[in-house]
């Protein structure tokens, strides 16, 4: 049969057998990654691609210092995301959440695990860093009716007897969410158990220069999905036809054509509905001259997310006063809040020297200052005073951190709500913000 070009062509002649990523050119590749859209978009707005082989080898050693540091014999995850984090693969990572069919363990001399769906093993096999794929960590009722408690057994032996092998038999196990069956059948051949969620939460703070890469790629295209959402919402909104749903179905679209993953709420409410906030999107018609609320919760390329909030004022009118008001507000609540953010700064400071609300917007401020975020919203998160927690998070901002600094100015019994939030990289003499998309010009009294 003859080979046809189309059957081995690349994508970017010019480059050879790699992309700028370090992926296969002609992207023939199990992990997911980004499209030639992104990548097109990312060159010409001058970003540099992560370099992954050095990012994933940069998370192994945070792991494994990690475990070090804790004088654990090893870290059991089964959470899609730390498992995401260790090995940078995904398998149907949704239907994982509530279905944990997954697990991945680090050892202490750094031997890596995966338990992984029978038909799908193959999907770590990019990694050399991953040293084993098993199958049998699906410890759910589902999968294993009543012979679960057999199934948890025989899985904590094999846990147990790789904790032999390379960790001198440390008894002393992190775990991050195991089920309950799993717990007990990992106590039952002698593990001490420790919370993992702790471990992993705090080595994924700290991103490193190729995960800075990755958010940087990350945030241009969800930017991009962002100003075609609000294109779509400005033309559609005037013609009295366009729904919530019709908008927010154009940041999904856009962030799937960029190699993106999924949105992880449905915080896109319009008018009224903004009040009060943590409504979900729905089938109504948003109205000409109404304000249209989101917050992205977005899980983009590389699996990073982009936690932005943006506030539009739609119409040919100009919004009341009040509206501007509590916009110009948000901006300064933001703005003076990341101002705080340099290394060395307690999250206790964080708390009591935050930019104070006024008292109309207090009921329904929004639920913490800011928070990290990497993969997802991650540890830490800052609180208002009034809600902080004495001994909770006392710890220190350090370079490398990324928080979502947020903002919800809504007003009690009111019929809108107006929510911002920007994405910020601390840097080792203060900080930067990675977001850039626009302030609405008419909500802000333009």
């Amino acid at each position: 049969m003859d080979t046809r070009y189309r059957d081995f062509r690349k994508i970017d002649p010019t480059r050879g057998a790699l992309l700028a990523d370090g992926t296969p050119n002609n992207q023939d590749r199990v992990e997911i990654g980004p499209t030639q859209l992104a990548f097109a978009e990312w060159q010409a707005a001058g970003l540099v691609s992560p370099d992954l082989p050095a990012m994933r080898a940069y998370r192994h050693r945070r792991l494994i210092d990690a475990v070090h540091a804790r004088d654990y014999g090893g870290i059991l995850m089964f959470d899609p995301l730390n498992i995401r984090y260790a090995t940078d693969s995904t398998n149907m990572q949704l239907w994982n959440m509530h279905n944990p069919f997954r697990a991945c363990l680090v050892c202490s001399d750094g031997y890596m695990v995966v338990w992984d769906y029978k038909n799908g093993m193959f999907l770590t096999q990019f990694n050399p860093l991953v040293d084993e794929q098993r199958t049998g960590a699906d410890l759910f009722y589902f999968d294993r009716g009543d012979g679960l408690p057999d199934a948890a057994n025989g899985f904590a032996t094999e846990v147990r007897d790789l904790i032999v092998e390379h960790a001198g038999g440390n008894m002393r196990l992190g775990v991050d969410k195991p089920m309950l069956h799993g717990l007990r059948a990992l106590e039952g051949v002698g593990f001490e158990v420790f919370p993992g969620e702790e471990l992993t939460e705090k080595a994924r703070s700290i991103k490193g220069p190729d995960e800075i890469l990755a958010m940087r790629c990350a945030n241009h295209a969800c930017e991009a999905a962002c100003f075609a959402m609000e294109e779509a919402a400005r033309e559609g909104v005037p013609q009295g036809n366009m729904s919530e749903d019709d908008i927010w179905a154009v940041l999904h679209a856009e962030n799937i054509r960029r190699g993106g993953e999924w949105i992880e709420t449905r915080l896109l409410t319009s008018g009224p509905r903004t009040n009060p906030w943590f409504q979900e999107c729905g089938g109504r018609i948003v109205q000409n001259n109404e304000i249209v609320a989101f917050d992205t919760d977005l899980i983009g390329a590389y699996g990073i997310c982009i936690d932005i909030s943006r506030t539009w004022w739609i119409g040919d009118q100009k919004p009341r006063a009040d509206m501007i008001e509590a916009m110009q507000i948000g901006v300064e609540h933001i703005h003076q809040n990341m101002q705080m953010l340099r290394p060395g700064v307690s999250f206790n400071d964080l708390t009591h020297n935050a930019h104070r609300l006024p008292e109309k917007y207090q009921k329904l401020k929004y639920g913490c200052l800011m928070h990290g975020v990497g993969l997802c919203d991650e540890w830490p998160l800052i609180a208002y005073p009034d809600r902080w927690v004495a001994g909770a998070f006392d710890y220190e901002v350090q370079p490398g951190m990324v928080f979502c600094v947020e903002a919800l100015i809504s007003p009690e019994g009111g019929d809108f709500s107006i929510k911002l939030e920007d994405q910020v990289l601390v840097i080792e003499d203060g900080f930067e913000n990675l977001t850039t998309y626009p302030h609405d010009a008419a909500l802000m009294g333009a």
